[in-house]
C-alpha cells in the first residue's frame, strides 16, 4: 500500500512539474499569459478577468501583479489536481464548479477577487476531510 502511494505521489509530482514548465514564457523566468489561457481553454481577455488584471497588462509578462495572480491560479489548480488526481478535472473545477461554502463562487472568481487563500483553505479542508 505504501509503495502504491509513493508511486502515485511521484506521478503527481512529475505531472505538476511538467504542467508548470509548460506555462513558462519562452526564454524568460515568467509564466506565460498565453500559455495559461491555452491551458484553461479561455481567450486572453477572459484570462485577464480571471487574473483580475487589465487586459493590456497581459502584454507585459514581467508585470509583478500579473505574475502574482498567475502564480495564484497555478497554485490553486495544482492543489486541486493533487486532490482529484487529474489535471484536466482540476482545471474544469477551477473554472466551473461553484464552492458552496464560499458564496457559490468558482475558484476562478475567487482568485480574480484576491481570495486565493480562502480557496486554498477550502481545498485543505477537503483533504483533511478525505483523510478523516
Amino acid at each position: 500500500m505504501a509503495t502504491a502511494f509513493l508511486v502515485d505521489e511521484q506521478r503527481a509530482t512529475r505531472l505538476a512539474s511538467s504542467f508548470v514548465a509548460s506555462l513558462q514564457e519562452p526564454k524568460t523566468p515568467y509564466i506565460s499569459p498565453k500559455r495559461v489561457a491555452q491551458a484553461l481553454g479561455v481567450q486572453l481577455s477572459r484570462l485577464a478577468e480571471i487574473a483580475g488584471v487589465h487586459r493590456n497588462t497581459l502584454a507585459n509578462p514581467a508585470s509583478e501583479r500579473l505574475q502574482d495572480r498567475l502564480r495564484d491560479m497555478v497554485r490553486v489548480i495544482m492543489a486541486a489536481s493533487e486532490l482529484t488526481g487529474d489535471l484536466e478535472q482540476a482545471i474544469y473545477w477551477f473554472r466551473n464548479e461553484p464552492i458552496v461554502t464560499l458564496k457559490r463562487q468558482t475558484a476562478a472568481e475567487l482568485v480574480a477577487a484576491g481570495h486565493t487563500e480562502a480557496v486554498m483553505a477550502h481545498l485543505s479542508e477537503l483533504v483533511d476531510g478525505a483523510n478523516g
